[in-house]
Formats: structure tokens, sequence, C-alpha cells
């Protein structure tokens, strides 16, 4: 069957897959995790500054923060990374040289600080405010209350859509190659694409697209763990009745009165 091997050929030729591995496993999935990690690490920090922002009281903060997730969220990705990465280049090439790595680095981090704001604006809004309340009455400090108290139970509840946004940032991660990163600092979608071309069929892509299964469908599932967990709850067995216990459950027979006789 002439269709199922030009199949085989172009999607799953192993020699072509076995060539490309080690870059693959060495630079590309490096690279791919060093981009993804620093950019969700910037990301949690500016989106705490955007969500306590967006829970202010004050219209000179909460707007700006409202101003900025519509606009990161509301912008493809692909578009805001081209214009940080060409737009920011002069500047980048006097700190960093001609490499754009840390330019991409920068616009998904910024991407992200969008979503993670929203997930943690959420988050710290989900909790009870009798538990802020209960915190002032105590002598706590607005600021205080929220650091100790209510903020680390709102990002508790939103660990889940964290997981769920660095899955995101991993596969958005394949567009930084719009900015021509140089060869060491490919990542899996960029080495996947040159081998491609070079063998002149897809395997290559395909591995690719494996290693970010790897990557992701694990992840997935723990947050999908995680996710029942904190719904449910924890579950303790209950303890083993003694024997005590037991006969205490029995149930003793109702004592009879007798009616009066008229």
């Amino acid at each position: 069957m002439d269709w199922l091997n030009t199949i085989s050929h172009t999607f799953f030729d192993i020699p072509s897959m076995l060539q490309v591995f080690p870059q693959l496993l060495t630079v590309g999935l490096v690279n791919t995790l060093i981009i993804s990690a620093a950019a969700t690490v910037l990301g949690v920090v500016l989106g705490m500054v955007l969500a306590v922002m967006g829970i202010s009281t004050s219209r000179w903060l909460r707007i700006p923060a409202r101003i900025y997730t519509d606009v990161f969220r509301g912008l493809p990705a692909i578009l805001t990374i081209l214009l940080i990465g060409q737009g920011f280049a002069r500047f980048s090439q006097s700190i960093f040289g001609p490499s754009p790595y840390p330019l991409g680095i920068l616009a998904l981090s910024l991407i992200a600080a969008a979503y993670i704001g929203e997930i943690f604006r959420a988050g710290i809004q989900s909790v009870e405010r009798g538990q802020l309340e209960a915190c002032r009455a105590l002598g706590l400090s607005y600021g205080k209350a929220m650091r100790l108290v209510v903020v680390p139970q709102g990002i508790r509840r939103v660990l889940p859509a964290l997981v769920n946004q660095f899955i995101a940032i991993v596969k958005d991660s394949s567009l930084v190659y719009f900015l021509g990163l140089l060869v060491g600092e490919r990542e899996l979608f960029r080495v996947g694409q040159d081998a491609a071309v070079l063998t002149g069929n897809l395997s290559p892509l395909v591995l690719a697209g494996l290693f970010y299964l790897v990557i992701t469908v694990p992840l997935t599932h723990v947050v999908n763990h995680f996710d029942n967990r904190f719904r449910t709850g924890r579950r303790r067995p209950a303890p083993p009745k003694s024997g005590l216990d037991e006969l205490d459950e029995v149930q003793t027979p109702a004592p009879i009165t007798l009616g009066s006789n008229t």
C-alpha cells in the first residue's frame, strides 16, 4: 500500500528521528524549559502585582491593571512576541547582545502576567470576607491580613490553574522562533523544523511534538489530581470501632408501660 508507505516515510521515519534526537534533548528541550520557567517566574511576580492592583479600592490602581489585562489577553501571542522582540531589539542589543532570547522571555512573561493576574485575583476574591474581618478584629492591618491570611489561601486554591498556565507557556514558547534565535538557543519547535527542512520529511517535527507531550501530558494529569483533591478534600478513614462502641450501638428495647385500668 503506497499511501501507508508515504505516511510512514513522511511522519515516522526512524533514521531521521534518531538523527535529530540528541539536538532535541540537549538543545531544544533545555531551552524550552528555560524559556518557560523564566517566563512563568516573571509572570507570577507581575501577575501578583496586577492582582493586588485589580482588587484595590483605588481607581488609579484598578483601572491600569484592568487595561493591561485586557490588552495582553486580547492580542494574539505571536503579535505580542513580534512587537516586543522587534520593537525593543535595539535596546536589547546594548544590554544582552544580538541574542533575542531575553526579549522572547520578556514577551512570554508579559502575556502570562495578564492571565496569572486574573487567576490570582479570582483566587483571592474567593476567600470568604469573614477571614479578613476576623483578622481586622484581631488587630492586624489590612496589608498584613492580606499577606498572612487571605493571599496564601487564595494561592492554594488556584494552584491547578497556575500549572495549566505553565502548560500554555510551554506550548507558546514555540512562537519565540519567529525572533530568529541563535543555533544554541533554539527551542524544540525550531530544532525540529530545521531538521525537517534538511531531511525533507516531517518526522523531526513529529518527534518534537512527542517531546512537548512528554512535558504537558503528565502535568495535565497532575493538575486533574490536585484539582479533584482540592474540590473533594482529603477523606480521612473512620477510626476502628471498639467493642464498647459496638455495645453502645446495640438498641435496647423500649420499656413497656402498662395503661391504667379504669
